[in-house]
């Protein structure tokens, strides 16, 4: 299925952290808390300023991003839980993740 979010909408899949502590002591998923990092899926086109005209967003498709502990909304889309938020929800976007030294 393909979808676009609408706005100043960006679409965040989370990314899973190890379940093990430093200590080496494995986590089991019912005590670990959700992560607030994520992988930008797909971004809408932007937000209208008072003029009309289009603003474009900062965050594009692969960035790696952090964001509140309750920010976006969370759906299914074709077996994947994936977080829609607004982009101001993003607080910081990851550079030298590893991910971004992939596509380098």
């Amino acid at each position: 299925m393909k979808f676009r979010p609408l706005h100043d909408r960006v679409v965040v899949k989370r990314v899973e952290e190890e379940g093990r502590s430093a200590g080496g002591i494995i986590i089991p998923d019912t005590a670990k808390e959700k992560p607030m990092e994520g992988e930008v899926v797909a971004v809408g086109p932007g937000s209208r300023n008072e003029k009309g005209a289009l603003v474009a967003l900062d965050v594009k498709v692969g960035d790696r991003v952090l964001f509140g502990k309750w920010s976006g909304t969370e759906t299914k889309i074709d077996g994947q839980e994936l977080l829609i938020m607004k982009e101001s929800d993003i607080m910081a976007v990851i550079e030298g993740s590893k991910s971004a030294r992939k596509a380098a």
